[in-house]
């Protein structure tokens, strides 16, 4: 062993004793949940001139049927169908057809072509819930409740629809093929209106008179109801200056607030009729379970 004395300790620094001490773990930064949607609104009632309902995605549910129909097509316009289904929900065919292929953008092609969809696909399309009996209580014997639906579809679509489907057929309807612009320009949902008799104050304009604005009852725009999913439709009901509601069964949240939606609901269960008061001429419209801001 060696007899080589020790040298003696050095003194600590104050600042080496600081530099010494253990910090704290930090714990690894959290990522922020996203918030649920709240669909949780207290019940609300509203009175109404009309109601105006889009189809599809709103009253039945037809999309496995529709991304058959346009890869089909697609195989014969020499258009991939993801393409098209990019941007074809909530709009009319013809529209498509012009942006895409316009040599196959015609009446003829687009009747025939959509007027084959319920007869080949009617299986895979199903009613969105709760609009079979929203659409039995207005349609009930000694109501004259109106309503109308609207729609991007050609006629032979929607009344095929309609019959394999079973449901209520409306007094009025307005199919693409009578509109000069689809959504979201407010061409049609302006025509459902007068075509039920009601002028917003719109006859006239941008050369929307078309559908007989004779003996029209003008009341205000607000009065009005728009049920939609898509958020072109959204945007052509609020183009009108009608309450739009918007159901959350086809598009996000986000895009239907977006587009300006009055109300958001999940499906067609939150919207219910609760009278038809005869000397006012309205309907009452209890909204529930809509989306808390």
């Amino acid at each position: 062993m060696s007899n080589t004395p020790l040298e003696p300790a050095l003194p600590s620094h104050p600042s080496t004793k600081a530099t010494m001490k253990t910090s704290p773990l930090t714990p690894p930064p959290t990522v922020p949940s996203t918030p649920q949607p709240k669909f949780s609104a207290p019940p609300s009632t509203h009175s109404f001139a009309a109601l105006l309902f889009d189809m599809d995605g709103t009253l039945i549910d037809s999309t496995p049927a529709i991304i058959k129909h346009w890869h089909a097509l697609g195989t014969l316009i020499g258009v991939p169908g993801p393409r098209i289904l990019e941007t074809s929900h909530g709009r009319r065919t013809i529209d498509v057809l012009a942006l895409l292929a316009p040599q196959y953008a015609n009446w003829d092609f687009v009747c025939e072509a959509e007027a084959r969809i319920p007869q080949e696909w009617g299986g895979d399309t199903v009613e969105v819930p709760g609009a079979r009996e929203l659409l039995e209580k207005l349609g009930e014997s000694g109501r004259v409740v109106p309503w109308a639906i609207v729609t991007s579809g050609t006629r032979g679509l929607v009344e095929g629809w309609l019959g394999v489907m079973g449901m209520v057929r409306p007094r009025v309807l307005v199919c693409a093929e009578e509109v000069g612009e689809g959504n979201p320009s407010p061409e049609g949902y302006r025509l459902g209106a007068r075509r039920l008799g009601f002028g917003d104050g719109s006859a006239g304009r941008n050369g929307e008179g078309k559908g007989g604005a004779g003996a029209l009852r003008e009341v205000r725009p607000e009065e009005i109801l728009v049920l939609e999913d898509a958020p072109a439709g959204v945007r052509a009901g609020k183009a009108a200056g009608y309450r739009v509601v918007a159901l959350a069964t086809t598009h996000t949240i986000e895009q239907l607030r977006a587009a300006g939606a009055d109300w958001i609901v999940e499906d067609m269960r939150s919207v219910t009729m609760t009278e038809w008061d005869a000397k006012a001429e309205r309907v009452g419209i209890q909204i529930t379970n809509a989306l808390v801001s």
